[in-house]
């Protein structure tokens, strides 16, 4: 403002100290009514109340002065972020940071940030708190993504970024404009010269005038101090310079008509409605005054001035009031908050026991989260308690609701057990081939599955997905026996079959080699004939049967009998890529090994009993029985062995 500061002192009192000008105004006492006397107390009272409202508004336009960006933020509406979803409050980071200036929204952004931060804190802690019950013993340490919490940081600092780089070319710039201006302030100060021409002097005092328009900002804590120095010398120019007075008159008298129409537009003001908008609008006609009007005639200072000072505290009254009418608002978003909280802290305490009745519970305290965070602001001084009893109780809910499910987890492992005896049922009969009987069984393990109830949630996936593949691989099994088969494998199947019927017509020489290689010459065509079909694999173990009674005919050694047809079974197998039956085939043999080696060890220790005891002059026909049922099973033993060696080999191929 052109003629006030915090000095109580007018205008005629100014001092200066050295090269340095402080201007100051004092504020006028407002009239008072006949026989009424103010006393110290009130007096003192108006005076700083008119004063904190000047300060309001003086503090505000330095801002503004040093960063025009400011201005723009009065323009955007301030919603109440407080009762927005983390979602909305996101998508509105977005919309500022991306449209708007960045020092406009700096308000708005650090209310998004508060609000958006205490939502997800709480979300997270909710989160951790199920983890926690649900794995009590887990060493685990807990973890949670949440997409939106990455989308809000990338937007927030975006912003940040750009306050930076904002800060970055204002700095300089402030630094070089108030350089500029004290310059021009001290150009002033010599234009009081008595020997120069005074035209010369007024073209140069206007020059410095428009030289000052254009300076530019200056940084806020610099502007009152700057200005009033400059306004100090404007004036001092205008009182002690007595040339061309009718100039400086004139200017005086279109000085003081544009400060009366700001006094005029400030009392329609002090009739608007929407007092946010006119407070703004009287900011702007404050920072007009003082920047772009320049001084009255000396006697008009106080007057004109103290006018406008009693508006400004007017309109600071009606602000004041509007704000203790928020304030009320906020009491009562207070009254709802803490009923909001009490039927919570009522909610933990019904107990109820049935899964059905607890999600009734939890849908109403989630209703009651809703409203808590869809209602207003509170007083500032209560707000983080307000906050924390609202986690409490929420977290207390939490608990007493976990302590069930704690109960009913017990259930569900019980569920889990029966989910997975299915799983291995169905595992087993899944390669079955007798399809008539295992269909009906199947289809009942299904339906046995639907009669069982929920399983803990971090294996519900996975043993319906292992249940889900051993059905599918079934019944797609069965699909394939029902429909129509390879012609390739039905041509081999025939000529197999045709094959099946000539061999039956075999006979054996009586020489033990020519039978052999006749045997072996049988083996080799029947492989050359090709695969059959899935479902008609049968015809192999009737061929496998003629072989057997074929061998068992020769004049073979068991051992070799048994090897040999081993080698043909193996191969069958391997030919048809039946991998899981080689598998199989691999697990038996290893298996019957450890059979024989105890059996064998066991019979070892029977000897042992009868030849120490003290009696015993020779073997009893017992320990001859022992020793030969040894020998028996080594033999076997030496098969099995072949048997395993003969698989690893062509696992290895």
């Amino acid at each position: 403002m052109l003629e006030e500061t915090n000095d109580n002192l007018s205008p005629s009192e100014t001092k200066t100290d050295g090269n340095l000008a402080t201007d100051t105004q004092a504020v006028t006492k407002p009239e008072m009514a006949e026989n009424e006397t103010p006393t110290d107390a009130e007096e003192a009272d108006s005076l700083a109340k008119k004063q904190q409202a000047l300060n309001e508004i003086e503090a505000s336009n330095a801002e503004e002065h040093e960063d025009e960006t400011l201005k723009a933020r009065h323009e955007i509406p301030m919603q109440d972020y407080d009762t927005l979803s983390m979602e909305v409050l996101t998508d509105e980071l977005q919309k500022l940071v991306t449209n708007e200036k960045v020092m406009s929204i700096r308000d708005h952004v650090e209310e998004i940030k508060k609000a958006f931060l205490s939502k997800y804190n709480h979300f997270i802690e909710e989160k951790k708190e199920e983890f926690l019950a649900e794995n009590p013993e887990s060493t685990e340490e807990f973890q949670y993504h949440l997409p939106l919490k990455t989308k809000f940081d990338q937007f927030y600092t975006l912003y940040k970024d750009n306050k930076n780089i904002h800060f970055k070319s204002l700095e300089s710039n402030l630094k070089n404009n108030l350089e500029t201006r004290l310059a021009i302030v001290e150009e002033l100060k010599e234009l009081i010269n008595p020997n120069e021409n005074i035209k010369d002097t007024l073209k140069h005092f206007n020059e410095l005038r428009e030289r000052w328009k254009n300076a530019g900002p200056i940084p806020k804590d610099k502007y009152n101090h700057v200005w009033n120095n400059y306004h100090f010398h404007i004036e001092n120019f205008y009182d002690y310079l007595h040339l061309d007075r009718e100039a400086r008159d004139l200017d005086f008298k279109h000085n003081l008509e544009l400060k009366q129409k700001i006094i005029a537009r400030v009392e329609e003001l002090l009739q608007e409605q929407d007092i946010n908008k006119a407070f703004r609008e009287l900011q702007d006609l404050h920072r007009i005054w003082k920047e772009d009007i320049g001084p009255v005639s000396r006697e008009h200072r106080d007057e004109i001035w103290n006018q406008f000072s009693d508006l400004t505290k007017k309109m600071h009254d009606k602000r004041e009031v509007l704000f203790e009418k928020m304030r009320g608002t906020e009491q009562e978003n207070l009254e709802k908050k803490n009923a909001i909280i009490a039927q919570i802290e009522e909610l933990g305490t019904i107990k109820v026991n049935a899964h059905s009745q607890w999600l009734v519970q939890i849908e109403k305290v989630e209703a009651l989260r809703n409203a808590f965070f869809s209602t207003g602001k509170v007083p500032s001084e209560v707000n983080e308690a307000t906050w924390a009893a609202f986690k409490t109780a929420v977290r207390n809910f939490n608990s007493f609701k976990n302590s069930f499910y704690k109960d009913i987890k017990k259930e569900q492992n019980e569920n889990l057990n029966k989910k997975n005896a299915l799983v291995a049922k169905a595992n087993e009969l899944k390669e079955s081939d007798d399809f008539s009987a295992t269909t009906p069984i199947m289809k009942q393990i299904q339906e046995d599955w639907k009669k069982i109830g929920h399983v803990p949630r971090k294996y519900s996936d996975k043993v319906w997905a292992e249940f889900k593949e051993a059905c599918n691989h079934y019944f797609n099994r069965l699909k394939e026996q029902r429909s129509e088969h390879n012609a390739e494998e039905m041509e081999a199947f025939d000529k197999k079959k045709e094959y099946l019927e000539s061999i039956k017509e075999f006979q054996l020489t009586g020489d033990h080699k020519t039978d052999l290689d006749a045997i072996k010459l049988h083996i080799e065509n029947w492989k050359n004939l090709g695969r059959v079909p899935y479902t008609r694999r049968h015809i192999e173990g009737k061929f496998n049967k003629i072989l057997d009674a074929l061998f068992d005919k020769l004049s073979l050694s068991k051992k070799d009998s048994d090897m040999m047809r081993f080698t043909n079974k193996i191969e069958n197998l391997s030919e048809n890529n039946d991998n899981r039956k080689l598998e199989n085939e691999k697990i038996f043999i290893i298996r019957k090994i450890e059979e024989v080696q105890n059996e064998i060890f066991q019979l070892e220790n029977n000897i042992q009993f009868f030849t120490n005891t003290k009696n015993a002059k020779k073997e009893n026909s017992i320990v001859l029985e022992v020793r030969k049922n040894i020998a028996i099973h080594k033999e076997s033993l030496d098969t099995w062995k072949e048997k395993l060696k003969q698989l690893r080999s062509l696992n290895q191929e």
